[in-house]
């Protein structure tokens, strides 16, 4: 027999099939594992006859032992750098029944290697690699965490300010009386620090800064950190108007982004990290999260207007900011909401188990989830909750498929150099932020929400509540409930208490004439939760009536809120909120009259209030 330096595993060169996983042990073991097909190499080992070589793989280690099947495979595999590699074949070789059970799988597959091969090559079967995808969902990101500290700068002030409607100095002391000496632990934000106006914009300006280096490469994985704690540090203290499912889902994301990001100063240097499998994959489930259980609380939270397939003659028009293209979406025949109802079930239940599949499956998935997106941003303003589920999509591409579909902008010099294995701190961090998310994910979220009785306790509950104040492992499920009717407020101001004149907002339905707009992917908080607030009633809603106070005050970030102010010289003596019932005009009224809106007024949402300064 010849004599050989390292392991060498012998495989059947005309088996396509074989030739998949051997590039992929390839791969795995670096250098330590030489291959090599028995075509070539049959000759040098006598002792091996070509019944066996045809039969299964050869691993030949240098003292001449000889190894088959099952066993070669965890063998060579044990090769592999790191102290994991060697639990596949410790498992195969110690537990009761595992040699026998890996074997028979071995042999069943390699008299079908074939048929699977077939099968491979339909769906695709090339080494995958993520350097291009992982710095495309990386830019994006930062774009995201751009616009979001971007949109908050232009209103921080009137929602959090000292004289906002929720100033941070009262919400802190809040904290500081619930959380006593775990503050710190329960409501981790930046604004212990400081509670200033100035450092409220500050931390929007500075999360703005470093969302351009992160889009650049500088440092991502400490400047992803910073990005996410930023936010974190608002969202903690935003209460009502910074607890929306899209700024929670980009603190998970944001999370997945630092595991995600290279250990290196730029992301752009030519000596690059490879990206984690676990890492894409948590992108992956994340996204599966969100679409399944979106799917699953319209399937099953109750809400018949969904099962029976007629929540879309209500969603366009009810929905909190539809676009003038909702107006329309909403004057389609019944037929066709109800075969769009379907479609959504069929993409959100359905479809996000593609996710799991080869890469052909995924790019129909990619599609399927990029057509329910792009429908909803035309119709609708959900600021940049489409951008960010899109962005998450894009951990279905490998770079094969981004090169295939841009090849201008991926086919690039240095997309071809060979990456560098990520460090083993780096893979330890992920493997155990993964273990930690999978776990919450099923036992606190997934199975109560499949059974509604079942309540996590013990050491999983005790997790959760460590975890919670972090805001990085969430549920979610849009509209479980649809919205049947469409409630709006309008303040009005007036000297007298006869003659009243309206503030208009920005964003929110107002004056009939003017059609719905496009403002995604700001958020323009204030308008958005108007639309919540008109679901319910004054007494749950104080923060409105602290709005209309600081309004009588005049304090000028409040006001700065709205697209105008009746009463520019000094504050009103009086002022309310008046409760409408609105609804799109049809095809007639809008052709006749111009009209995109009709109301119709049911009285006070709250109290009159009065100026204490009756000068």
């Amino acid at each position: 027999m010849a004599t050989i330096g390292k392991p060498l595993l012998i495989y059947d060169g005309d088996c396509g099939f074989c030739l998949f996983w051997i590039e992929r042990w390839g791969h795995v073991t670096a250098d330590r594992v030489d291959y090599a097909p028995y075509q070539e190499v049959a000759s040098r080992f006598p002792n091996i006859s070509r019944e066996q070589f045809e039969k299964s793989v050869q691993l030949v280690e240098p003292d001449g032992s000889v190894y088959a099947g099952a066993e070669a495979v965890f063998r060579a595999l044990s090769h592999a750098p790191g102290a994991l590699a060697k639990w596949p074949l410790g498992c195969y070789r110690k537990l009761p029944g595992a040699s026998r059970v890996c074997e028979a799988v071995y042999r069943a597959v390699a008299n079908r290697r074939m048929e699977l091969g077939a099968i491979q090559r339909w769906c695709g079967s090339a080494q995958e690699e993520y350097l291009l995808a992982r710095r495309l969902i990386l830019v994006l990101l930062a774009c995201i965490y751009f616009i979001a500290f971007g949109s908050l700068a232009l209103q921080a002030t009137g929602l959090l300010g000292s004289q906002g409607i929720l100033p941070l100095e009262s919400t802190l002391q809040a904290f500081a009386e619930r959380g006593g000496e775990d503050r710190l632990w329960r409501y981790p934000t930046l604004f212990w620090i400081n509670s200033s106006d100035a450092f409220l914009m500050g931390v929007c300006f500075a999360g703005m800064a470093l969302a351009l280096l992160a889009a650049l490469g500088a440092v991502p994985m400490l400047v992803f950190f910073l990005l996410w704690f930023l936010y974190l540090s608002i969202v903690q203290v935003g209460g009502i108007f910074m607890g929306y499912q899209w700024d929670t889902l980009l603190l998970e994301a944001g999370v997945i982004a630092i595991l995600l990001s290279p250990l290196q100063w730029w992301m752009a240097a030519r000596a690059r990290t490879e990206p984690s499998i676990l890492a894409i994959w948590l992108c992956r489930l994340l996204l599966f999260k969100v679409m399944f259980s979106s799917g699953w609380v319209k399937a099953f939270g109750g809400d018949s207007n969904w099962t029976e397939l007629r929540a879309l003659n209500f969603h366009y028009e009810t929905q909190p900011l539809p676009t003038w293209l909702g107006w329309y979406a909403h004057q389609l025949p019944t037929s066709i909401q109800q075969v769009s109802v379907f479609v959504v079930f069929l993409i959100q239940l359905a479809v996000p188990f593609l996710i799991f599949g080869s890469r052909k499956c995924r790019v129909i998935a990619f599609f399927a989830f990029l057509f329910l997106q792009t429908l909803i941003l035309l119709t609708g303003n959900y600021c940049f909750f489409n951008a960010l589920t899109l962005t998450l999509c894009i951990s279905l591409l490998d770079d094969d498929t981004l090169k295939r579909w841009a090849p201008v902008f991926f086919n690039r010099r240095g997309a071809t150099l060979l990456p560098k294995p990520l460090p083993l701190i780096h893979r330890t961090l992920i493997a155990c932020f993964a273990m930690i998310w999978l776990v919450l994910t099923i036992w606190t979220q997934t199975v109560p929400m499949i059974d509604r009785s079942y309540k996590p306790s013990g050491l999983i509950a005790q997790a959760n509540r460590w975890v919670s104040p972090f805001h990085s492992i969430n549920s979610y499920g849009l509209f479980a409930w649809m919205t049947t009717l469409r409630r709006e407020i309008v303040i009005q101001g007036s000297r007298d208490g006869k003659e009243w004149l309206d503030y208009t907002f920005k964003w929110k339905p107002g004056a009939l004439d003017e059609a719905p707009r496009f403002v995604a992917p700001h958020q323009p908080r204030l308008d958005w939760q108007m639309w919540f607030a008109a679901l319910g009633n004054y007494k749950r809603n104080f923060w409105l009536l602290r709005m209309m106070d600081q309004m009588l005050k005049g304090s000028q970030p409040v006001l700065g809120l709205f697209a105008d102010n009746p009463f520019p010289e000094r504050p009103p003596r009086y002022l309310r909120a008046v409760l409408f019932d609105y609804k799109f005009t049809d095809w007639e009224t809008k052709s006749r009259e111009g009209k995109w809106w009709k109301r119709e007024r049911l009285g006070l949402y709250a109290p009159v209030l009065e100026s204490r300064d009756r000068d």
